[in-house]
């Protein structure tokens, strides 16, 4: 691993959802996994899209908390996802992805190799990485 890679940010073990999940299952990984970005939709290993705590949101708009609400298990990940998303490889920089995320129109940007979903980077994971640099850079 080179020096400065995005996979020293990067969080590895990333969950996943498919496109024919119902709403169901994002509402349990919410609620259980204790995270607040965006969950990466992939089909045979390949991403194919994202789903946002914001498009969740919006699609269960009104439907309460219990988990036979109709809505959690007929909406389906790929009527609420965003397709063909922006991804970052490993062969990119913690500078390239910070710069993305500084952009604003992200905050969480999935790393891929070989086309295959290896990891997810987020702002947090960015301003972690800084706060410790720092940390290090004032001893």
């Amino acid at each position: 691993m080179r020096t400065n890679s995005i996979v020293e940010v990067m969080t590895k073990n990333v969950v996943c959802v498919k496109p024919e999940q119902y709403l169901l299952d994002v509402k349990h990984i919410y609620e259980k996994q204790n995270f607040h970005h965006h969950i990466p939709v992939e089909e045979h290993g390949k991403l194919v899209g994202m789903v946002s705590l914001i498009d969740f949101m919006y699609n269960i708009s009104g439907a309460g908390i219990s988990d036979d609400n109709k809505v959690y298990n007929e909406l389906k990940v790929k009527d609420i996802m965003t397709q063909n998303p922006f991804y970052l490889t490993t062969n990119s920089t913690i500078s390239d992805v910070s710069k993305v995320l500084a952009e604003g129109n992200y905050h969480a940007v999935p790393v891929l190799e070989n086309d295959n979903i290896v990891g997810i980077v987020s702002t947090a994971d960015i301003i972690k990485y800084f706060l410790n640099k720092t940390k290090t850079l004032v001893k």
